[in-house]
């Protein structure tokens, strides 16, 4: 049997042949594709990685002190005088006649004391008294009849002798006694309760018919003892206010505040210095001066709350920053600054005062300094740095100026890149 077609391999046909070879090429493109779109994706990560590694800070130059320092500190308005008054008797109060807010002068009766023990203390001292000056007066008589006898055979020496000693010894019953009732005559005139100075009533604690103890005041259920009265001299009043430990270069003698108080808004009153501890409260490093302020009208209370208000001159020639430009480290207070070529430059400063949001600089930085405002703990020496700009809201208000000032050096230290990498925040 012949051998046929059967047992040929079919040939395809050539469009068969154009069609894989079509196949092959489109696959071929694919991959090479997928390859170069891949590398690509890469080198845009590895350049963004590279990119994102570089911190973004904003600079802030640093600014003139200003020429006036302003403080504003609570203060406390006590009365030039204030007084407790407290009874020096026992006894109960038989009437008051001074209440709460009246005005009294000085030696002004408030109130009387009915004492009917001291009273007959005093009667007895007083009978004691004439007692002791009539065995005196005796006794004087009996010396002066036996010195007469003296050198006669009637009486011996030593007998005159002790009749002179006891006239001695009587007399000085008689001082005893006379101090006895002088004690007894100025307790009695404390059974009066008297202003101590011109001044107002600001408590009465005392009513009719109230047991006083002696040197303890009004004694309650409880056996505590309260004052009776408490008068105050309010022509002129002190106020005393805590100043900062930053802040005590400004106390002076020149020193002036204005004083304002809740129970009239819009008014100051001005107060001059009087006095300072010269020492700082160990607890709140603050240091208690004393200011007086004129009260001609009575229109401050003791005990008022106040707003004291200082300026003091301040010094122009010292640069400052805002608190959050300084990074505290192992080497001290330091500030980063940004070179021309936008690295990281770490210099140690010298801080003074504290002017609250902003503190001064001393030394270590110059006026065109650019300075990393809030800068990260992570910083480095020489570190690479891009430049943005002020987060409208939140940093903007302490950068406004210095980077209309640098704005050039701004502009050209931001980096260029394609147009996309502005929209996702990453440079090329």
């Amino acid at each position: 049997m012949t051998a046929t077609g059967e047992n040929q391999t079919p040939r395809m046909s050539g469009r068969g042949r154009l069609y894989v070879t079509l196949g092959g090429v489109v696959l071929a493109v694919i991959v090479a594709g997928g390859i170069i779109e891949r590398r690509v994706h890469v080198a845009h990560l590895r350049n963004a990685a590279q990119d994102a590694a570089i911190p973004r800070v904003q600079v802030i130059l640093p600014q003139q002190g200003p020429k006036t320092r302003t403080l504003d500190l609570p203060g406390n308005i006590s009365a030039w005088y204030q007084a407790p008054i407290y009874a020096q008797v026992s006894g109960y109060v038989q009437m008051w006649y001074k209440d709460i807010g009246a005005q009294v002068k000085a030696g002004e009766i408030l109130a009387t004391i009915d004492t009917p023990g001291l009273d007959a203390q005093y009667a007895a001292s007083k009978a004691n008294f004439d007692v002791a000056m009539a065995r005196y007066r005796l006794a004087q008589i009996t010396a002066k009849r036996w010195r007469a006898l003296q050198g006669t055979q009637a009486v011996s020496q030593q007998e005159v002798d002790v009749q002179a000693a006891n006239a001695e010894a009587q007399q000085a019953e008689v001082e005893a006694a006379r101090h006895e009732t002088s004690r007894y005559a100025a307790l009695i005139g404390f059974k009066q309760i008297v202003a101590p100075f011109d001044g107002v009533v600001t408590s009465r604690l005392a009513d009719v018919g109230d047991y006083v103890n002696a040197g303890g005041g009004d004694v309650s259920s409880r056996g505590t003892a309260t004052e009776l009265f408490s008068v105050a001299d309010v022509h002129r009043m002190r106020v005393f206010v805590s100043v900062p430990q930053d802040y005590a270069d400004i106390i002076s003698p020149k020193l002036e505040g204005d004083v304002s108080v809740p129970q009239y808004p819009g008014r100051v009153f001005k107060a001059r210095f009087l006095a300072t501890a010269k020492a700082f409260n160990a607890g709140t490093r603050t240091v208690t001066t004393e200011l007086v302020v004129d009260n001609d009208k009575r229109e401050l209370w003791p005990d008022s709350y106040a707003n004291v208000h200082f300026v003091a001159p301040g010094d122009p020639d010292i640069l400052i920053v805002p608190e959050g430009a300084l990074v505290f480290r192992a080497q001290g207070m330091q500030v980063a600054v940004v070179d021309a070529d936008d690295r990281i430059r770490l210099r140690n400063v010298t801080v003074g005062t504290n002017l609250g949001t902003n503190v001064q600089i001393l030394a270590g930085i110059g006026p065109k300094d650019r300075i990393v405002n809030n800068p990260s703990a992570g910083l480095l020496e020489g570190q690479k740095v891009y430049l943005v700009g002020a987060t409208q809201g939140y940093n903007d208000a302490g950068a406004t100026a210095s980077r209309s000032a640098d704005k050039d050096d701004d502009v050209r230290a931001m980096p260029t890149g394609d147009s996309n990498a502005g929209d996702t925040g990453v440079r090329q």
